[in-house]
């Protein structure tokens, strides 16, 4: 069903309705309407790596996770599955009479927001920090969540409109301050693309930007969203966050009024019970039954291009068989596998022989672990293999023991409960291996969403520190002063440096992020060389001491790859493989006023077959204006049998090249603008950790016209 016939339907429909009726279709959990043979839908769903809150589903890796593939068209696969079972149980759903929260097929993600501050406890759910990546991996989600039927398989929504990345312990009447240069350069980019690749929704924020709440923001929603960008999908709120638009921001006095102000920036659906109160602001004049009655069109527009009200409903073929079926937890651990980063393969430790008789000692909180795997947003899988299940599997010769060593933060002598100080009995077992696989990290009780809870480590699930939590420090300095050969596993969301002396000291260190139910066995995989890493950082590694500006301060200066001031520890871009990659004979082979388009030849001259990310970056020479150090404008992947070459073309969007000046409109910078081509970032210590330059090509700007 196209768009126009859906909207056209909805307005007919909805001009069969009472106002108290249209008013009703704009909470989160509409009611049926018999009379008009409507059903009751809850819009609450979440599919950020799988279907969330329901039942079991396939735990994908976090989106964190999959941004380090680098890779649209592997999330675009995750997101089709995701929609799959999204459809598998709908129809199930569907025919039990079951309408309750999450058990539609409305879903309230990507997260676009950039993870501008590597202590967000949220920046997990992002696709990373930088706004060119975001945006082209938020619009291979929307595309495999949405499907290209006739029908929508799914509703994407992004999220969270916009300028939000923290802190979470004051979110509800946090006000951010961006310039507009940030705010076009960094902030809004992402949101721009998926609207124009045809997202469904869009949700805003729980803070204020510039003074007003984003969830009510005349300039983001009326202006930008709806009239600059065209949007003619639906906007929710965050969930309560229209609460706070009195409550907290005290921008307006009354619930009414906030529903009021919402609902007049067209605001169409109100996830929380505010909304409630627009029969009261309909009755004082705040609101006109046009505005009630544009709104519940828009919603109705998008449930009938779900197909909700055909006879023959679309995808209801699609069969319980599906949740978390072997076909799908097949593609969860390839995508597990290429999510893992390599950040250090000293004398190549790695790969380990599969068929060793070494004892072998997993020891970290992260060991035996099934919220590491999950991270935040989950679902429950069927199976769920832990890192010590995984090594267990692939290493079946080898002598293994498990010890958690320590907990993620709390420790203390004597405690009657008992398992508070396990430390010793950690260091036992690696002063007793050959091997000792470290597997350390966080979870979502630790990092995640206004948790709640403060302690010397984390503020309401933001990490006060960039280093590991003080115990984990302890057991791994431990560890490392017994057993010889060290490798460090890090499960967890976010930039975390375990520390000079255990990087010195360890054979290697890989970051895993949170990787899904398959993780376990994804991680054992890269450990015996059954599988090739070859992910890259989606944000920067930063060392613990790194002097990060202040939590509250939205300005890009010295955040991010892009503005960092000093080096990264593990740069933005970077990760090893167990081969190598030479580029050569980089080359302009096309260039209009839209486009760029390079190539590069890319040999694999290591001894292993392997797949090699290659980037482009543009850097830019006096500019008139604020430009990034380096900003990433393409990507594709390639797999090449070990002694393979390959021609890799690239096209580069000149809207990703251009300056942005202080009235944030896009503009062609002054100078020379150098194309760098290769497997990381530009950068010194990215050039320094592989061994190689990437290659150049000089463009000459267009003079600064605009």
């Amino acid at each position: 069903m196209t768009k126009e016939t859906a909207a056209k339907k909805a307005k007919e429909l909805v001009a069969k309705m009472t106002v108290e009726e249209k008013l009703s279709q704009l909470l989160y959990n509409a009611p049926a309407i018999e009379r008009l043979g409507i059903r009751a839908y809850n819009w609450w769903n979440e599919s950020s790596h799988g279907i969330h809150g329901a039942g079991t589903t396939t735990v994908f890796p976090h989106a964190i996770a999959m941004a380090s593939t680098f890779d649209p068209e592997l999330v675009g696969k995750v997101a089709d599955v995701i929609s799959t079972e999204g459809r598998a149980k709908y129809n199930m759903h569907l025919r039990y009479g079951d309408h309750d929260i999450f058990k539609g097929i409305t879903f309230w993600a990507p997260n676009i927001n950039i993870f501008r501050d590597p202590r967000w406890g949220r920046g997990q759910e992002t696709f990373g920090e930088d706004p060119f990546l975001t945006s082209e991996l938020g619009v291979s989600y929307i595309n495999g969540i949405q499907g290209n039927g006739e029908f929508l398989k799914a509703a994407a929504c992004s999220k969270h409109f916009a300028v939000h990345s923290g802190p979470e312990k004051t979110r509800h009447g946090f006000n951010a301050v961006v310039d507009m240069h940030d705010m076009w350069e960094t902030y809004l980019p992402a949101f721009e693309k998926t609207v124009s690749s045809g997202v469904s929704g869009v949700m805003g924020a729980y803070n204020r930007l510039n003074g007003e709440p984003c969830c009510a923001h005349s300039y983001l929603i009326s202006q930008i969203l709806r009239e600059q960008w065209g949007f003619d999908g639906y906007v929710v709120s965050d969930c309560g966050a229209l609460k706070d638009i009195y409550k907290f921001h005290k921008f307006v006095e009354t619930r009414a009024e906030a529903a009021a102000v919402a609902l007049k920036s067209t605001c169409d659906l109100n996830c929380g019970d505010t909304y409630d109160a627009l029969v009261d602001a309909y009755e004082q004049d705040l609101i006109s039954e046009e505005d009630i009655t544009m709104a519940a069109e828009r919603l109705f527009t998008i449930r009938y291009r779900l197909g909700e009200f055909e006879e023959i409903r679309p995808y209801s073929d699609i069969g319980f068989d599906k949740l978390d079926s072997q076909e799908h937890k097949a593609l969860n651990r390839k995508t597990a596998e290429q999510c893992i980063v390599l950040l250090e393969n000293k004398y190549n430790f790695l790969p380990l022989d599969k068929t060793t008789k070494k004892r072998i000692s997993v020891v970290g909180p992260n060991s035996l672990s099934f919220t590491a795997l999950e991270g935040n947003y989950n679902g429950y899988a069927s199976e769920y293999v832990t890192v010590a299940d995984g090594i267990r599997r692939i290493f079946r010769n080898a002598a293994i023991t498990v010890e958690r060593g320590c907990n993620y933060c709390d420790e203390s002598l004597n405690h009657w409960s008992g398992f508070q100080n396990m430390i010793s009995d950690g260091v036992a077992a690696a002063a007793e291996a050959d091997i000792t696989i470290l597997a350390l990290g966080l979870d979502r009780s630790v990092e995640g969403e206004d948790t709640g809870f403060d302690d010397d480590y984390t503020s309401s699930g933001d990490k006060r520190t960039l280093c590991l939590p003080a115990t984990q420090q302890k057991l791994a300095e431990a560890v490392c002063s017994v057993c010889e050969n060290v490798v460090v596993v890090l499960l967890c969301g976010s930039s975390i440096d375990v520390g000079e002396k255990v990087r010195n000291h360890a054979k290697a260190v890989i970051h895993a992020w949170y990787p899904g139910s398959m993780g376990g066995l994804a991680l054992a995989n890269i450990l015996a060389g059954d599988a090739n890493p070859s992910a890259k950082l989606p944000v920067t590694i930063y060392k613990g001491d790194h002097d990060i500006p202040d939590f509250e301060d939205y300005s890009m200066k010295g955040r991010t790859y892009r503005y960092i001031d000093g080096d990264a520890l593990y740069p933005f871009g970077f990760g090893l493989s167990y081969t190598k990659f030479a580029y050569e004979n980089a080359r302009l082979v096309f260039s209009d006023d839209e486009k760029i388009t390079v190539k590069t030849d890319v040999r694999n001259i290591g001894d292993k077959d392997g797949k090699e990310i290659v980037q482009v970056y543009a850097s830019y020479t006096d500019s008139r204006f604020a430009t990034p150090h380096y900003q990433l404008c393409a990507v594709k992947s390639v797999v090449l049998e070990k002694g393979g070459k390959a021609e890799i073309t690239l096209d580069v969007d000149r809207y990703w090249i251009k300056a942005v000046n202080e009235k944030g409109e896009r503009v062609e910078p002054d100078g020379r603008i150098t194309l760098f081509i290769g497997g990381h970032q530009p950068d010194a210590v990215s050039n320094s950790l592989l061994g190689y330059s990437c290659l150049e090509i000089e463009l000459q700007s267009n003079g600064g016209k605009g």
